[in-house]
């Protein structure tokens, strides 16, 4: 199993109406440690089959992420993955900074075990 922070596999960013889809490809047998974001907001696991904290799921589902906590999903086959969330900011260089809070590693350390 390798673990992966989202910045490190290829997104696409989609943008409309007030509302940002992150949307990023997770191959199977990799973990993506996520941040944590300001809002509760809904992920789509839109095809394959992952463990998102610790619960199976299959595609197509949606998942909701309560907001301040840190989430993983382990791709259990190939993935496709979206995070929905409600900004105006349309720039993707600039998006995380309205919706991610900074780094607290040592509730990262906790949501990893």
């Amino acid at each position: 199993m390798i673990e992966f922070d989202v910045r490190d596999l290829p997104v696409v960013h989609h943008f409309g109406g007030g509302t940002y889809a992150k949307e990023t490809y997770i191959p199977a047998g990799c973990v993506l440690v996520q941040h944590q974001h300001v809002y509760e907001h809904l992920s789509i696991l839109a095809s394959g089959v992952a463990e998102v904290d610790l619960a199976l799921r299959e595609g197509p589902c949606v998942v909701v992420i309560p907001a301040r906590t840190y989430h993983r999903v382990r791709a259990v086959t190939d993935c496709v993955w979206f995070c929905i969330h409600a900004t105006e900011e349309r720039d993707p260089e600039r998006v995380d900074e309205t919706l991610v809070l900074p780094l607290d590693q040592e509730r990262l350390q906790e949501a990893l075990k």
